[in-house]
């Protein structure tokens, strides 16, 4: 299966080809070639899949790993090397297929929402480099060629982010996303030093071999302020992948991300960045289990609250491109949450299994979402819910492509969602009631926040449309990936995924919790419900529950404040009680020692440079004094 090479090496080539010469082709032509070299890519990607699945990858009933390329990069010591290779997996497989399929219907969809835009070969270019990056980091073999990958990710989008560099809130909001992750990022750069300097490896292979027992011996008995190394280095990979994916309190990049083009949200949103932190957690899931389990419950309460914390804050919102950001916030903290429950004794790591369940249906409503807002937002011109309405009239195609993923992501059988995200809910009553109730509580709130969104759009009473100025559907270009991921949206829940994919590798078959099922589902028809009495129809409504809890709207339309205290914490604690007195130091200690020196060895230079004066007089002068001393010193002492 060395072919897989093709999937990474044809993005990157693409990145090259179109960055370098895309700006002496027609838009079109660059367009099409991007667009055909992502079919390609996905082409392989599914003929890897159907050859691991269904022919080379179990093997006496166990998933195996497969390695059809390993080569050693960088060597430090005999056993501690950097190497560069495929590995393929049953989680990496699957992240190929989702990669693959989202950015490929992310480039059609582009063919038509993007024309016309100045910079469009570039936009390509950067699409490429995104998805090169995005592949290269789940099929990575080691940790640290996972975080190569990482901040390819991390540069690459910030690029996309910024696309429309003309505009101060993009270049902002691409700052933004760079800056909160490369601090995380520095986090997971430190973790990987520790867990490495103590097993003498980086491969992924070894770290989990044996319920992962290089990590708990090598690591054993070492602790630092009351807490093993272990668990500071899990802590510490888990703060890099709390940034990437967005996790409470590090989340305040997402919804600023909406700055870039729409297609680009629904990339980045729904099966690339934001789920590399969960992926990063599930690759290293049995270090994590085995050698800090109270990190995995730190992990599952951290997820738990974010999930809530965002579900509330989307409820209020009126951009439809940040009701998505948020949802997406408190998707990912669900994925975070079953990981956090899961356990391999029980139901075999239900929630591990879950988490990758839900990883993987989430990416295609949720690409679906964001592209139908896209093609929203291209009828409309805009992206507040004010200016819509009604537009079920104009819009057929994007109206039931959007409801299908609607009922999806709030977990309506028979659709994708409910299968997932009952998969989650049972992991958690196993294992935590109060975090159970938690989830279904969100899952309710998300009923209802999307339903509100979908209502406010496409229904809404009496919004009517100026001659001229009516929305119409979107072109076929844009009309095609809608139709393809809304089919994807509907069956991709019936994929047998508990025997694909499974923290022990060998699977069990999953059975629907009718309990979990009715509670999941009952609270999501109350949120579709209430959803329905308060916004199918214009209705004063909405404003008064709004003004009889004033605070608490205000605080969650302001997202809790959370951007204005992070500010407040960067000018006063970060500026003002460490770069200013850092600065001082620098200034005035650092470079006064330096400038000390040179001006004493300035002084002290004019102050003898006269003995060098080339004057014969004053040398012969020098040398009878000298001479003088030193018979003197040589007669009396």
């Amino acid at each position: 299966m060395e072919y897989t090479l093709l999937i990474i090496l044809i993005p990157f080539l693409l990145f090259l080809l179109l960055g370098l010469l895309g700006g002496k082709m027609k838009p079109g032509i660059a367009g099409v070639i991007g667009t055909s070299g992502m079919f390609l890519c996905t082409v392989l990607a599914y003929i890897t899949a159907y050859k691991y699945f269904f022919q080379a990858g179990k093997i006496n009933g166990v998933w195996s790993e497969i390695i059809p390329l390993n080569f050693t990069w960088m060597r430090f010591t005999e056993n501690l090397h950097i190497d560069l290779g495929i590995l393929l997996d049953p989680i990496s497989v699957m992240m190929l297929v989702v990669i693959t399929t989202v950015s490929l219907m992310v480039h059609v969809y582009s063919l038509g929402y993007m024309k016309g835009e100045t910079g469009f070969q570039r936009y390509y270019s950067f699409l490429s480099l995104f998805s090169f990056s995005m592949l290269g980091l789940v099929v990575a073999t080691n940790i640290f060629q996972m975080y190569i990958f990482w901040e390819l990710v991390g540069v690459s989008s910030y690029s996309l982010i910024g696309f429309c560099y003309t505009k101060p809130s993009a270049v902002a909001a691409s700052k933004k996303a760079f800056i909160v992750t490369r601090f995380a990022d520095l986090g997971f750069l430190i973790g990987i030093l520790i867990l490495s300097y103590y097993t003498g490896t980086f491969d992924f292979g070894t770290l989990t071999a044996d319920n992962a027992s290089l990590v708990t011996t090598s690591m054993a008995g070492g602790t630092f302020m009351g807490l093993s190394l272990a668990t500071w280095a899990m802590v510490l990979i888990f703060m890099g992948g709390a940034g990437k994916s967005a996790m409470f309190p590090l989340h305040i990049w997402l919804p600023d991300a909406m700055e870039g083009p729409t297609p680009v949200s629904a990339l980045i949103h729904a099966a690339t960045m934001v789920v590399a932190g969960v992926y990063l957690v599930a690759r290293l899931f049995p270090v994590y289990y085995f050698t800090a389990p109270e990190v995995l419950e730190m992990i599952a309460w951290i997820g738990t609250f974010t999930a809530l914390f965002a579900a509330i804050i989307a409820i209020t919102q009126t951009d439809i491109k940040r009701v998505l950001a948020f949802s997406t916030i408190s998707q990912i903290a669900y994925m975070m949450v079953a990981l956090g429950v899961s356990k391999y004794d029980g139901h075999d790591g239900l929630g591990y299994m879950a988490s990758m369940f839900h990883l993987f249906t989430h990416a295609f409503f949720k690409a679906l979402l964001f592209l139908g807002a896209g093609s929203v937002i291209h009828a409309v011109h805009s992206n507040e819910m004010a200016q819509m309405g009604n537009l079920r009239k104009y819009m057929p195609v994007t109206h039931i492509t959007f409801l299908i993923a609607c009922l999806a992501i709030a977990g309506i059988y028979p659709f994708s969602g409910f299968f997932s995200k009952d998969e989650i809910l049972a992991a958690a009553l196993e294992n935590n009631p109060t975090i159970f109730w938690t989830l279904w509580l969100v899952a309710g709130l998300t009923a209802f926040y999307m339903f509100r969104l979908y209502f406010r759009i496409f229904w809404n009473g009496n919004k009517e449309y100026k001659e001229g100025h009516k929305p119409h559907e979107s072109p076929l270009s844009m009309a095609v990936p809608l139709i393809i991921l809304a089919v994807f949206s509907i069956f991709s829940g019936f994929v047998p995924f508990s025997e694909l994919i499974n923290a022990d590798g060998i699977g069990f078959h999953m059975h629907i919790n009718i309990t979990v099922a009715s509670l999941s589902v009952g609270v999501a028809i109350i949120g579709i419900a209430v959803a329905t009495l308060l916004y199918l129809k214009d209705s004063e409504k909405p404003a008064q529950m709004a003004k009889s809890m004033s605070g608490l709207y205000k605080a969650t339309l302001n997202k809790f404040y959370m951007d204005e205290i992070w500010m407040w914490f960067t000018k006063t604690v970060v500026f003002k009680g460490i770069c200013i007195p850092v600065a001082w130091f620098d200034r005035h200690i650092v470079d006064g020692t330096m400038n000390g020196i040179a001006w004493s060895t300035q002084k002290i230079s004019v102050s003898i440079k006269d003995l060098q004066s080339g004057q014969i007089r004053f040398y012969s002068w020098v040398f009878v004094l000298g001479s003088i001393v030193i018979a003197i010193l040589v007669l009396f002492l």
